[in-house]
C-alpha cells in the first residue's frame, strides 16, 4: 500500500450550540458535539434498544466556523468529514488524551442536512458548506436549466 487515509464521516445531530474561540491573531475555531444514534430490536425480550454515540469535532476552516456559527444550533442535522486526531493535554496535573473529528483549511466538510421551509435564502449555508474554495472567487450553483443543445 502506497499510503494510508484517515477519513471520519458523521451524520448525527448537535447536541448543544456550536462553542465558537477566538484566537489573539484573528483565527477561529468551532467545537461541536455530535450524536449519532442506533437502534434495535433485542432478540430476547423485543424490546426496542437504542445507543448513542457522542463525538467531538473541531473545525478550524474560517468559512466553515462562520457557518457554523450563523446557521447551526442544538438539534440541527449535520453531515461532517474531517480527519480523527488524538491530542494530549494537562488538566489537573495530569495527561489527559482527547480524539476529535477535525476539519482543516482545505481538508473536511460540513453540509447541513435540516430542511429550509421556503428555500434557501440569499447567502445560505449550501453555497459555503464545502470547505474547497469556489472556483474563480464566487460561490457558485448550478443552474436548474441546461441552455445547451445536444449536439448530436
Amino acid at each position: 500500500m502506497a499510503g494510508s487515509v484517515n477519513k471520519a464521516i458523521i451524520v448525527g445531530n448537535l447536541g448543544r450550540d456550536p462553542e465558537v474561540k477566538s484566537f489573539a491573531n484573528g483565527g477561529r475555531l468551532a467545537n461541536l458535539s455530535v450524536a449519532t444514534s442506533e437502534t434495535w430490536r433485542d432478540k430476547a425480550t423485543g424490546d426496542r434498544k437504542e445507543r448513542t454515540e457522542w463525538h467531538r469535532v473541531v473545525i478550524f476552516n474560517e468559512a466553515l466556523v462562520g457557518v457554523a456559527e450563523k446557521f447551526l444550533r442544538k438539534g440541527s442535522k449535520v453531515y461532517i468529514e474531517g480527519q480523527i486526531e488524538t491530542r494530549k493535554y494537562e488538566k489537573d496535573g495530569r495527561e489527559t488524551y482527547t480524539t476529535e473529528v477535525v476539519l482543516r483549511p482545505f481538508r473536511g466538510e460540513l453540509q447541513l442536512l435540516d430542511k429550509q421551509d421556503s428555500g434557501p435564502p440569499s447567502g445560505s449555508p449550501d453555497d459555503y458548506s464545502r470547505s474547497d474554495p469556489p472556483r474563480g472567487g464566487q460561490a457558485t450553483r448550478p443552474s436548474q436549466e441546461m441552455d445547451d443543445e445536444i449536439p448530436f
